[in-house]
Parts: C-alpha cells; structure tokens; sequence
C-alpha cells in the first residue's frame, strides 16, 4: 500500500462525549487522517458526532455488527447514508450475514466494507487466534468484503491467502514502555508496517498521552523510517 503514512495511521476516539472528540481532533489538526468512533463514542453521541468529524478527517465507524443477516444488511445501509469511510462487522456472524454486508455496502462504493477476525484483546493461544483469523479472513474475502480487523501476528498470512489488494486494518499498536493493557497481541508501528498492516489504529497511546501531537507524530516516524530501512 502506497498511501503517505499520515492517512494510514487511525486514531481512536475512545473518549466519553461530542466534547471530547472534538478538542482531541482539533489538537492532532493534520497529522493524522483518520479517526475511528466506537460504540462508547457513538452510543452517546450518535450520528451528529460522526458528521462533524467527517468534516476534516476520515471516519471508521467501529461498531461490530453482529446479528442477523437482514439486520445487518440494514444497519450497514444506515451507516453508508451517514457518509462513513470505512465500517466493520464481525466474522463471527459468518458467511451469510457477511454476504448480505456485502451487498448493502454495494450502494456506498466509496465506504471500505471489513470483518473483525478475533479481538487483540482475545486471550486464546497466538497458534489458535492464527488459524481463526486467516479462516474469517477467507470468509470474508470470499463474501466480497474489502478487508478485516485482525492483530499484526496474522496480517502477513491474510495477505498470502487473500490478496495483497485485501486491506489489514491492526490494532494493538504500542511501543517503548507502555503499558500494554487489555492488550494481548501487540507491535510497535514500525514492525506493524514490516508485517503487512495497511492501516495502524492507535487509542491509548495518543490519546492519553501528555501531548497526543507528539506521540502521534512519533508513531509515523517510526512508520515512515520502514519505507527507506
């Protein structure tokens, strides 16, 4: 993926209001180009909050949907109308919600369509979140969708199966000495790069940094020095 580092590093506004989001927009300004709302984020603000980020940034909507395939298809034809960039479901609601997903997303061919594989969170063994991810990822490409959610430990292996056109969308990203978390599965920016992640989401480690600019700015110099390493 050739795309400037500054647009495929996502930034998660894992904040508790309109407020909130906005004051932490305005100070990342430019250096960044995305932003990913959340179910906190949304259920509390709702659509409103969606459009007045999408005035500047792009917006991943990161709600995981997860139901029926009817519901939703309908769901993901209601987040299309709210001009969102990108919008997850989650694989485990397999191949026929997927499909359905799909075909909703069809009418919205500028909105990215991805699957959860398994949490970063997920305490299974590494061996066994591998073999889940890549096998929701296949289901997932085969459904038409244009990507997933999935930690850095697979992203290497998604594409192998699927495509390096197929998009890896990786949480989990820390680096020097953070705290991990509620984290199992991480990597530092540079080696999310190395390893296949097209798209780099990061909360935690911006957000709640002193100066979020900053920390923003460091993770793309760790990101830009694997283009000339």
């Amino acid at each position: 993926m050739s795309a400037d580092m500054q647009d495929r590093l996502m930034v998660a506004l894992d904040v508790a209001d309109h407020s909130g989001a906005l004051a932490l927009r305005d100070a990342l300004g430019d250096s960044v180009g995305w932003f990913k709302i959340g179910l906190r984020l949304f259920v509390a603000e709702g659509p409103a909050l969606v459009r007045s980020i999408s005035e500047q940034h792009k917006v991943f909507l990161d709600l995981k949907f997860h139901d029926i395939p009817n519901t939703v298809a309908q769901a993901v034809d209601s987040a299309g109308g709210l001009g969102v960039d990108m919008l997850n479901v989650h694989a485990g609601g397999g191949p026929d919600m997927l499909a359905a997903a799909a075909r909703a997303a069809r009418d919205f061919p500028d909105m990215k369509l991805i699957a959860v594989t398994v949490l970063t969170s997920d305490s299974m063994p590494k061996e066994r979140a591998a073999e889940l991810a890549l096998e929701r990822a296949r289901m997932a490409c085969d459904a038409g969708l244009a990507g997933v959610v999935c930690s850095v430990w697979e992203a290497a292996a998604i594409k192998q199966a699927c495509g390096e056109d197929f998009m890896t969308v990786t949480p989990g990203i820390r680096w020097g000495d953070q705290d991990v978390q509620d984290q199992k599965r991480i990597a530092d920016p540079a080696s999310a790069v190395q390893s296949g992640s097209d798209y780099l989401v990061v909360g935690r480690p911006i957000i709640q940094a002193s100066d979020p600019k900053s920390a923003a700015l460091e993770a793309l110099a760790m990101m830009r020095a694997t283009i000339s390493a």
